[in-house]
């Protein structure tokens, strides 16, 4: 490996414990301790990725806030990334930073959105990105450091952080700490995410969202597609209607009615948009009226009109992500701000 010329400032500390404490201090931690970032490591991870340090990842639009790899590489490895975790890190700061993901409007504001990393492709399994048992849960390097690695890359290098009072979630959730499954591509009854949004089924790519917390439910009785997603339905009621994108995670459980109806993936929000109807006099009463988003020719609808729970079928993004036993899906809301957050998604660069 030809030697990586580094611009970042040197901070000379006499061992690792104190170089721990002396990111505490200068306030570049998540409130976990970090893996000191040694020159050799930083230098590795750009490596795997084939990056120059002085390569630039990402714009942030309303700030300017210029992300390049050397910075990048820095928080991944702060974050206790391995080297060949750098390409996956690459292509979510891309995709953070597109114009339609609104990350700055996501993380100041006070519904305390966090970013969502959702891996698919042949990278997934290589780096053993969890997406099965457990796959929101601990256990699994690759889903902790990665997902840390881009909250800590918006703290560090966006700026955006609680104790500086940019980040104004009045609540948060554990996913602003660390967020990245991979699906489980082994249990789909439909092409994998990535494909569906125009990418190459034998590419790796992430695509990221502006995730509120979960609503995780059972449903151990239906055995048919409607009958499962009439129960997606009642978790969608309480978010009002014309929701934007919403995120349906679907186990391997119940995706496997899905596999044996012969249901597409474009069925699914066809259905919802179809059925998780309600009349406006209904969303009135439960505080959710019939707003902007479901005017009709400049008119606000009332009355018995049907409004549906989502303003249209592409609203609805289903992922299969889980283990095997146990019928629990669960539905992530996302941020739904003034100018709204669209997921994005980015090819994973392998090293050239």
């Amino acid at each position: 490996m030809t030697e990586t010329r580094l611009s970042s400032e040197l901070i000379d500390v006499g061992d690792a414990f104190e170089g721990i404490e002396a990111y505490f201090d200068r306030g570049w931690t998540d409130g976990l301790p970090v893996v000191p970032p040694t020159p050799k490591a930083v230098a590795a991870a750009l490596e795997a990725a084939s990056l120059a340090p002085d390569e630039i990842l990402g714009v942030e639009p309303t700030k300017g806030a210029v992300v390049t790899a050397e910075k990048a590489a820095i928080n991944a490895i702060m974050a206790g990334c391995r080297p060949e975790y750098m390409p996956v890190v690459a292509a979510a700061v891309t995709a953070i930073t597109a114009n339609e993901f609104n990350l700055h409007a996501i993380t100041v504001s006070t519904m305390g959105a966090a970013v969502l990393l959702v891996v698919n492709g042949p990278i997934a399994k290589t780096l053993e990105i969890n997406s099965g048992v457990s796959a929101f849960g601990p256990g699994h390097r690759a889903n902790a450091t990665i997902g840390r690695a881009i909250r800590l890359i918006v703290m560090n290098v966006l700026g955006t952080r609680s104790d500086d009072g940019l980040d104004k979630a009045t609540l948060g959730h554990p996913g602003k700490y660390n967020w990245c499954v991979a699906e489980n591509e082994d249990s789909l009854p439909w092409e994998p995410l990535h494909v569906s949004r125009g990418q190459a089924v034998n590419e790796s790519a992430v695509t990221v969202f502006a995730g509120l917390s979960g609503i995780q439910f059972g449903d151990h009785e239906a055995n048919t597609p409607e009958g499962i997603l009439d129960s997606f339905a009642e978790r969608l009621y309480p978010l009002g209607p014309g929701v934007q994108q919403v995120v349906l995670v679907i186990c391997p459980e119940h995706a496997e009615h899905f596999a044996r109806a012969g249901w597409k993936r474009q069925q699914v929000g066809q259905y919802l948009f179809e059925n998780a109807r309600k009349p406006a006099s209904d969303w009135a009463m439960r505080g959710t009226p019939a707003g902007p988003s479901q005017e009709r020719a400049g008119t606000q609808v009332e009355g018995d009109e049907m409004i549906s729970a989502l303003h249209s079928p592409e609203a609805a993004v289903p992922i299969v992500v889980g283990g095997t036993g146990g019928a629990w899906s669960m539905i992530i809301p996302t941020w739904s701000g003034g100018a709204r957050s669209k997921a994005v998604t980015r090819t994973i660069a392998v090293s050239r």
